[in-house]
């Protein structure tokens, strides 16, 4: 069930996504989303695309979303 939302956000949305943790938790799974962008308001735009995305699929139930900018100083 995982591996087709991941390469549908690859897809549709350019990004990098990955199953991240949460592996052996049954019927759990961590995703990851990652993206490099010069602007921080298109990195907000397509991220927050990513998630709307997924929470709208019927057979997921989003229970958190996190998100970490790192800028040049990091």
């Amino acid at each position: 069930m995982i591996r087709p939302i991941l390469a549908e956000l690859q897809k549709r949305f350019g990004v990098n996504a990955a199953e991240a943790g949460d592996q052996d938790l049954h019927r759990r799974a961590l995703l990851g989303v990652a993206m490099v962008s010069a602007e921080t308001g298109h990195l907000n735009e397509v991220l927050d695309k990513c998630e709307r995305h997924v929470a709208a699929r019927p057979e997921i139930e989003l229970l958190a979303v996190r998100r970490r900018i790192f800028g040049p100083e990091d």
